[in-house]
């Protein structure tokens, strides 16, 4: 209350003070793909920590396995992991915009080759491209957007093996993830089949050119990678300038790859640089396990554990190790440390994931939240993450989707991304 003193008549009147009351925070929305073909919306309500179902939908195929959300034009992509290399049988790519619920509205679905697992966006001038790298299809794919109900491929490339891979499953190529350098001028898929780095330079039209790729240690089964560099993020900086231009950009600062392979249970540092030739040269610099050092047995991960996937904010990177019961029952998030100088990772801690099998994980926007997608118990757990720190911390909540599924099998729920 505000008082007013009115000196003509010595009298005090009251007048109200006028305000706004603050409004609660606008809900989380994230989307989560699952194995039993359906795709649900989410949302999470950060006043109260409720994680609830608002939308399910039976699209995207047999078999919905990963979302990509292009947050500029408001279309999330989804690819089906259904089909194999045999081109009698596909998967398929689908494409939806999302309303102001979050709930989403198919624009089209188009064919692809079988066994999408992963895809990027990446943007040449004005006009935008989806690269999917296809599991049990052996290939990588490209398609021109906006996708229409008439959309082809515009490239693909099929893969073969040249001599066995260490373990049965190495039995033919299984690109497993696709993902662009600091520039936006080049896409690496990890074959965790052909224990090999596949390297496509992006050349102006769109189109990919292949490169020399870069052998990884026998029997590692490379599986997600992204890059680090201490200059400018030239991918959102490239209007106009040309992609010979972004790669000179590129040059001048350090850069580096990192590499989580899911057989061979490690993580290695790569050096990068932009060669005269157009593409990229790696040097491995350090293989580690990424697994706490006390936890380990003969420097191993725990038997029959597997690192899934990486993440990096700041200097702080994330792998998530599927079935190491480091929480019994449930799996565990490793947080570990670039090491400032020469780029060397180093193990921290480990945290729960809420549940088995943590196949995909996706931190928000502002890097207090991490949203856990665990397969085999499908549900969805989110935790906090201190943004001071980037320690994993408490649990937010944890949500069921969709029926759990068997370990190994690919059951379960597939992915979890945010809107954002």
């Amino acid at each position: 209350m505000r008082l007013t003193t009115l000196l003509p008549t010595l009298l005090s009147i009251s007048l109200p003070i006028t305000s706004t009351a603050a409004k609660p925070p606008a809900p989380s929305r994230l989307w989560a793909t699952h194995y039993n073909g359906n795709v649900y919306t989410l949302s999470l309500d950060k006043s109260t920590s409720n994680l609830s179902i608002t939308d399910t939908q039976k699209t995207c195929g047999k078999m919905p396995s990963w979302l990509t959300f292009d947050s500029e034009s408001r279309i999330v992509y989804c690819s089906d992991e259904d089909g194999t290399a045999d081109p009698s049988t596909h998967g398929s790519l689908t494409a939806y915009h999302p309303d102001r619920q979050g709930r989403l509205h198919e624009i089209t679905s188009v064919e692809t080759v079988g066994g999408g697992v992963d895809s990027v966006i990446y943007e040449v001038g004005k006009e935008k491209f989806i690269a999917i790298a296809h599991y049990e299809g052996s290939a990588v794919s490209t398609f021109k957007l906006p996708l229409n109900p008439s959309s082809t491929s515009a490239q693909e490339f099929h893969f073969k093996l040249t001599h066995p891979g260490a373990v049965p499953q190495q039995d033919s190529p299984h690109p497993h993830s696709v993902f662009l350098d600091p520039t936006g001028s080049f896409i690496l898929s990890p074959d965790l089949g052909a224990d090999l780095l596949r390297i496509y330079s992006i050349s102006s039209t769109g189109k990919l050119t292949t490169c020399p790729p870069v052998n990884v240690t026998f029997g590692s089964g490379p599986r997600h990678g992204l890059f680090w560099t201490d200059g400018t993020d030239n991918h959102t900086a490239s209007t106009g300038t040309g992609i010979s231009h972004q790669r000179e950009m590129a040059a001048v600062g350090k850069t580096m790859l990192y590499l989580v392979n899911e057989i061979g249970g490690t993580m290695m540092t790569f050096d990068v640089s932009y060669a005269r030739s157009g593409c990229l040269d790696l040097s491995l610099k350090q293989t580690l396990v990424p697994y706490p050092a006390a936890d380990q047995k003969d420097h191993k991960l725990p038997s029959g554990a597997t690192p899934a996937e990486i993440r990096l904010v700041g200097d702080k990177f994330y792998v998530s190790i599927r079935s190491d019961q480091g929480f019994t029952p449930g799996d565990s998030m490793v947080t570990l440390d670039r090491v400032p100088g020469d780029g060397a990772v180093k193990v921290g801690g480990k945290s729960n994931a809420w549940g088995k099998v943590p196949r995909t994980f996706a931190v928000n926007r502002a890097g207090d939240l991490v949203a856990i997608g665990n397969q085999a118990s499908a549900n969805v757990a989110i935790v906090r993450r201190d943004r001071v720190t980037g320690e994993l911390g408490e649990k937010v909540a944890v949500l069921q989707v969709g029926e759990p599924g068997t370990v190994g099998q690919a059951e379960g729920l597939s992915s979890v991304i945010w809107e954002e």
